[in-house]
């Protein structure tokens, strides 16, 4: 299945567009309940308007309100923009942490958020689940499981430690792309003989 959804990609990466580790954890941030469009479609002028970490941490709340107002819950969001980059300011001089327990002390931040970070920032294998990855390997019958950590385990099981956070990003993408909630593309679907509930 990995090399089927590879097989037609150069440069595997994750569905949000980032240059520098702290637009990744803004981006994180912004991401509960959005697309991933939604948000690099924000990004995108955000990351020329503050173009370091101090000057997300020290902005006016109202003006990144403002910026960010096409996004869900943008102004709890706002507020944990700033409060995660003056953390990473004042307790780590201004390194996105590497430990684990410490990314999801961060305000707006979560297990699989802490994951995406620290498979791309220090290149450390992790499992990294969306609402695309957790629907798309129940299709496949990769797992039964609804609980959170038993997915993650039972996608750890099938694939080996070094492509976890490739494979989950093809399958992310694959759900956004093709394997479409509400109006599956089965005929178009690479996966499809593979694939259990596929309607061809």
């Amino acid at each position: 299945m990995y090399a089927l959804l590879k097989s037609n990609r150069t440069n595997v990466r994750p569905l949000l567009n980032y240059h520098q580790p702290y637009e990744l954890l803004i981006a994180n941030i912004l991401l509960e309940h959005c697309s991933y469009n939604e948000v690099n479609a924000v990004t995108k002028k955000l990351y020329k308007k503050y173009q370091s970490i101090i000057d997300f941490a020290y902005c006016n709340l109202e003006s990144l309100e403002v910026d960010i107002d096409r996004i869900e819950n943008y102004k709890q969001k706002a507020q944990n923009i700033i409060q995660a980059c003056s953390i990473i300011i004042n307790d780590y001089k201004s390194v996105l942490p590497v430990s684990h327990d410490d990314l999801i002390k961060l305000p707006g931040i979560d297990t699989d958020s802490a994951n995406m970070m620290l498979s791309e920032i220090y290149n450390i294998p992790f499992v990294i689940l969306d609402n695309h990855i957790m629907r798309i390997v129940k299709l496949l019958k990769f797992t039964r499981n609804d609980d959170l950590i038993k997915i993650r385990a039972d996608i750890a099981e099938i694939f080996d430690e070094k492509i976890w956070t490739k494979v989950t990003y093809l399958i992310s993408e694959h759900g956004e792309q093709v394997c479409i909630e509400i109006e599956p593309k089965c005929e178009k679907c690479i996966l499809n003989q593979l694939c259990p509930s596929s309607s061809v």
